[in-house]
């Protein structure tokens, strides 16, 4: 990856609306060229999908929380059981197996405190779990999707 093709990702992640002209205007390319970079971009999975944004408040969501999972099993079966049962669940916008006290974070978006706790009892059902944590969000200071493309 060159320094034009950062240039192009700097620019899509910032605003995704620009058209692929206004895009090569502003890194010196012509459009057909500016185009296949973005093509190639794409196909190499640099850019793994193009979405649109949203404001959770205004659609519900206004309360996120930091749930922490201590596993209750350390076996390949429990494991991979586990993951595919709480990526399953659609309050979950992201997860992660982690290094540390917890072996599992997951970031959870919910409309209030009861339906936090509908999804707690989906979480934790049939699923045996040493210890559960959860955290709310008190402030979002920062909130990015923007990669520091250097």
């Amino acid at each position: 990856m060159d320094a034009l093709d950062k240039s192009i990702l700097r620019l899509m992640q910032h605003d995704l609306s620009l058209s692929v002209n206004q895009i090569a205007e502003q890194v010196g390319l012509s459009t057909t060229p500016c185009w296949r970079r973005i093509q190639q971009l794409e196909k190499q999975g640099v850019i793994k999908g193009r979405v649109a944004l949203l404001e959770p408040e205004k659609v519900g969501l206004g309360t996120t929380v930091f749930v922490q999972v201590k596993a209750g099993k350390h076996d390949d079966k429990w494991l991979k059981s586990f993951a595919t049962h709480a990526a399953n669940l659609q309050e979950v916008v992201e997860f992660y197996r982690m290094s540390g006290e917890y072996d599992y974070m997951l970031k959870v978006m919910v409309a209030d405190l009861k339906s936090f706790d509908v999804f707690y009892k989906k979480l934790v059902s049939g699923v045996d779990l040493s210890d559960v944590t959860s955290s709310f969000a008190m402030e979002q200071i920062k909130y990015t999707t923007k990669l520091p493309i250097i």
